[in-house]
């Protein structure tokens, strides 16, 4: 049986709209058309795509096997008719791991789309993606972004990842510490200062709900390089730092304890223009999606009670 491309085409679009007239809308065909189409379509595989009545359309469980293999079907032949194609553009924020996890994942199930990275932190991320110079984002997203941007692009929450806290070599082993035991240090630069960032506001609206001081250490970046500073410290301190970090310092012999009083988490999203899908940016979505889903990344373990800002 050979597969009519632009037939599998339609049919991914009205997947990703469930709705027969924006589907088509988008297609720039009339809905009889599509719904023939998507007839001939299933008649041709042997089996339902969707589960449909006047009101409502919802893919069948054949049809959410289908559409994996599809994207993957489309982005192989965007790839082979346009070998100029830049592929997805993506940017890490150092080397947190929410990003990179997805983008690794994204790679093993379409090895010939490139992903183009580059390191940027959420606030040039946003802007970068508005300005059409990334095609995805994963960042904190802020009531100050959404209320400056309304409209033209969609997100969605991918991760909420817990802070914990990171004693110093030779220190005791424990499960979990309180915040208040030791003078608290976080990666970051503080309010007022140049580089005072997204990630800063976070932390800063930490420090107030503890009502506490934080020991604001800049931000050096690469875990490398915030090793060699946890390395050379002798006081005593916790660090306040995400769990892709946290985990890191563990293999260098740190201890690592979830925080008693309350577990902050950091609430990342995945941001795209709200525009027609290109198959990478689909693609990359639902890469994203099953990652979320299979790493439990918005129910993680905690010992407090969870804590974001509010409007996170």
């Amino acid at each position: 049986m050979d597969l009519d491309l632009r037939s599998v085409r339609y049919f991914v679009v009205l997947a990703d709209e469930l709705h027969f007239g924006r589907a088509a809308a988008k297609l720039h065909i009339s809905q009889p058309a599509l719904s023939k189409q998507i007839r001939r379509l299933e008649s041709d595989l042997g089996f339902r795509l969707f589960a449909r009545d006047s009101r409502h359309v919802a893919l069948t469980a054949e049809g959410v096997r289908f559409l994996r293999d599809a994207r993957v079907l489309i982005a192989q032949a965007v790839r082979m008719t346009r070998p100029d194609d830049p592929g997805i553009r993506i940017a890490h924020i150092f080397d947190l791991d929410a990003s990179r996890i997805v983008a690794d994942a994204f790679s093993s199930r379409f090895p010939t789309v490139p992903v183009i990275a580059s390191s940027m932190d959420s606030q040039r991320q946003f802007d970068a993606l508005l300005n059409g110079l990334l095609d995805i984002a994963i960042i904190r997203i802020t009531p100050a972004m959404t209320a400056a941007h309304p409209d033209g692009w969609k997100h969605r929450l991918l991760r909420l990842e817990p802070f914990w806290l990171v004693g110093r070599l030779g220190d005791p082993a424990a499960e979990a510490v309180s915040l208040f035991d030791r003078p608290l240090e976080v990666f970051g630069d503080p309010t007022g200062s140049a580089l005072f960032n997204v990630h800063g506001q976070y932390l800063a609206a930490l420090e107030h709900r503890l009502g506490t001081t934080f020991r604001w250490l800049g931000n050096p970046g690469t875990f490398t390089q915030c090793l060699a500073r946890m390395q050379r410290a002798t006081d005593a301190a916790y660090l306040l730092e995400f769990e892709s970090y946290a985990l890191r310092y563990r293999q260098h012999e740190m201890p690592i304890h979830r925080p008693e009083e309350l577990q902050p988490l950091y609430p990342w999203s995945i941001a795209w223009r709200d525009e027609p899908l290109s198959p990478a940016v689909a693609g990359f979505l639902e890469v994203a999606a099953e990652q979320s889903a299979e790493r439990e990344w918005l129910y993680p373990e905690q010992v407090g009670p969870a804590w974001q800002p509010d409007g996170a």
